[in-house]
């Protein structure tokens, strides 16, 4: 069982681009491990993990920001839900794995961490 209360004081030492950047890494990887079906568990605890991980970030986030993280969060609980039924279902899986692939991009822009100054 991993301790959440470490894992939060550690985060939030983050200032918040970087804590988005560490949300738009672990959507990149659920986009990774999906590609191979023995990844069930590592994936489902990426989407728990990240779930988290909004719930630490959103509240000191811009309001649209924070909009975007509730959405994301939102999603993540649907994928859940359904977990059984899309890490079976190959197409369904790639097709989760993509939208983690969108999400990952628009969160790691909402970071501003690839800003040119």
């Amino acid at each position: 069982m991993r301790d959440w209360n470490a894992l939060k004081e550690r985060y939030l030492r983050d200032e918040l681009p970087i804590r988005l950047g560490n949300l738009a890494s672990n959507l990149a990887r659920i986009k990774s491990r999906c590609q191979n079906s023995s990844n069930r568990e590592l994936v489902e605890s990426l989407l728990q993990e990240s779930k988290i991980f909004i719930e630490w970030t959103a509240k000191d986030a811009e309001v649209e920001i924070a909009a975007s993280l509730v959405e994301l969060q939102v999603q993540l609980a649907c994928w859940q839900y359904c977990w059984g039924m899309i890490w079976e279902d190959v197409e369904q899986r790639m097709r989760m794995a993509e939208e983690a692939k969108v999400w990952s991009e628009k969160v790691l822009n909402m970071s501003g961490l690839l800003a040119v100054n």
